[in-house]
């Protein structure tokens, strides 16, 4: 069963944080997903939103979605700014400054400006444990200034900047998997969703706010500019995604990995890739090559699960874990 199922629909409150009007594309699967993850808060939250698709589409002025507090920063500085505003707000209350009590902070951008730009920054606010949750919504590529690949384009994706020919396939590099170089800082807690599964996307949202210090939540979310695919099947979309094993959902708290999920076995690749015209040009040959690798990566994320629930298992009554001897 899945695990949104349990959740229902008038548990939703009906005011939009991030609300209607704004300019993005029809179909925008990440205005679905930004839209859904600032449902699952409250108002009393700040906003620190990278250069990007949302910035673009929803804050031209005089006019904005933005319900809450928000800054624009660059692509480079996101986690930065959104660690100044966490370490203010401290200072501040110490000082007996009259503010609201329980401010979260969220810090939110794209894969351009998680995995590439902002990276070092993500890095050190990670390290220096700031207690803010990073939400990257990924549309696979730098949209909004021309569809130019990332590093977490896909393998064999077109792009404007990897285009496919006789010499070439498209992207030669895999994606890079931000989700486990968040868990490497060993935060308390890192996530994947997507708008697909949208309760499973809102419940991780405010679990990951109410968790002390860093959090982290990888976002896969729909382009269907970039991704040459129909405007109206972009949940259909992102859930392929899931049940292909190209982007598994999961979370890890405290370093213990946990399926959201439960798939008894992953559907072809194909699946997800033909409806694609990113993908269209693919050989045979290259398609097993993603399958064999999706399997793979799969099997691995299996292991850790199966690894946490023994560690689980392991620990005594006082919560402190056991360990195995002989």
């Amino acid at each position: 069963m899945e695990r949104y199922a349990v959740y229902v629909p008038r548990l939703i409150k009906k005011r939009e944080n991030f609300a209607p009007g704004h300019r993005a594309c029809i179909g925008c699967g990440e205005a679905l997903a930004v839209r859904l993850a600032f449902k699952a808060l409250d108002n009393n939250v700040i906003v620190a939103n990278a250069t990007g698709c949302m910035e673009i589409v929803a804050s031209q002025l005089p006019y904005t979605s933005w319900q809450v507090p928000w800054i624009h920063t660059l692509f480079e500085n996101t986690a930065a700014v959104a660690s100044g505003i966490e370490a203010a707000y401290k200072a501040m209350r110490r000082k007996g400054v009259k503010l609201p009590e329980n401010t979260k902070v969220v810090a939110i951008a794209g894969d351009g400006g998680t995995s590439d730009i902002g990276l070092q920054a993500l890095s050190g606010a990670l390290e220096r444990g700031h207690d803010f949750t990073y939400i990257c919504f990924d549309n696979e590529a730098y949209m909004n200034t021309g569809i130019q690949r990332s590093s977490a384009t896909p393998f064999g994706a077109v792009t404007t900047t990897s285009p496919a020919g006789k010499k070439s396939i498209g992207q030669v590099t895999w994606k890079k998997n931000m989700a486990e170089i968040a868990v490497a800082h060993n935060i308390p807690y890192v996530a994947t969703a997507t708008h697909g599964y949208p309760f499973d996307l809102m419940e991780k949202v405010r679990k990951a706010v109410n968790t002390p210090g860093p959090a982290y939540i990888h976002v896969l979310s729909v382009c269907p500019t970039g991704w040459r695919s129909a405007t109206d099947t972009i949940n259909q979309l992102s859930r392929l995604a899931v049940q292909t094993g190209m982007f598994p959902l999961y979370e890890v708290e405290n370093g213990i990995y946990k399926l959201s999920l439960d798939l008894p076995k992953l559907r072809p690749v194909t699946d997800y890739l033909k409806v694609q015209g990113r993908f269209r040009h693919l050989s045979d040959g290259v398609i097993a090559q993603i399958q064999e690798r999706v399997e793979l990566e799969y099997q691995k994320l299996l292991e850790k699960v199966k690894y946490g629930s023994q560690r689980v298992q392991r620990k005594d009554k006082t919560g402190a874990e056991k360990v195995p001897t002989g």
